[in-house]
């Protein structure tokens, strides 16, 4: 079942794109521009490139999560797939579980991509502590995959999924950063970045210490409670998609 889901992603071109390679590809486009690859004293000697840089993580995590499993799953039950693979030896569940698994690999393929893209054609230092960004993108997009399979679970059609995960991508990616960013955010936005899913505040410390002291509020919540807070929401999440979820 995760070769087939597997192909089935390989085969959706836009997810490809923009859900794996875009990430990328936008970081090394952004890096073109010179402005962006000057340092500042002010920023403690890091480009501003540099300190964006983990946004960059964020549209992967939040495009396959909120837009592309919940359009699938609304898909297969819109078709009668979920309902005519209950009657067979294989649960529904599996598709499931497949779906999420090939969801993820996708998205860590992506931060791969994108973190080799940018040490070696921008000299973006790689994540200072490789252990601590791993758990933050876990549990954040654990969090952000939660938010998803609620829209798979209540929504319809797969074209209403398409259009709430167009609007929660949106506004996840306005706390994210990515239109706006955050070091010139008020800080009350600033501050419900740190517990907005995928929780960027925590993905910037884990990357780079310096860049997350300049992001980060006065205040600024410790981040492992904000990891702590990024799985108390994939907890609660998950288990209202659970509860609200139809097969049918």
């Amino acid at each position: 079942m995760i070769k087939i889901e597997a192909k089935l992603l390989l085969r959706d071109s836009a997810t490809v794109l923009f859900g794996v390679l875009f990430p990328a590809g936008l970081l090394l486009g952004l890096g073109a521009v010179p402005a962006l690859r000057e340092a500042s004293p002010e920023t403690g000697g890091l480009r501003p490139i540099d300190i964006w840089a983990p946004t960059a993580l964020v549209f992967a995590m939040t495009m396959i999560a909120v837009q592309h499993v919940p359009a699938v799953i609304t898909t297969y039950r819109e078709r009668g797939i979920l309902r005519r693979v209950s009657t067979t030896p294989a649960h529904p569940r599996t598709i499931l579980l497949a779906q999420m698994i090939v969801a993820f690999a996708s998205v860590v393929v992506s931060a791969a991509l994108m973190i080799f893209a940018g040490w070696a054609v921008l000299d973006i230092a790689p994540p200072a502590r490789p252990v601590a960004l791993a758990v933050a993108f876990l549990v954040g997009y654990a969090a952000l995959l939660g938010l998803g399979m609620i829209s798979a679970a209540v929504v319809r059609t797969s074209s209403a999924a398409n259009q709430i995960g167009t609007l929660l991508f949106v506004a996840l990616m306005f706390f994210g950063g990515a239109f706006l960013p955050r070091t010139l955010m008020p800080d009350l936005l600033r501050e419900a970045g740190q517990f907005v899913p995928p929780g960027l505040q925590a993905l910037t410390a884990a990357w780079s210490a310096e860049a997350g002291e300049i992001t980060a509020t006065a205040g600024g919540q410790p981040f492992w409670l904000q990891v702590a807070i990024m799985a108390g929401i994939a907890v609660i999440l998950s288990s209202v998609a659970a509860k609200l979820f139809r097969w049918e």
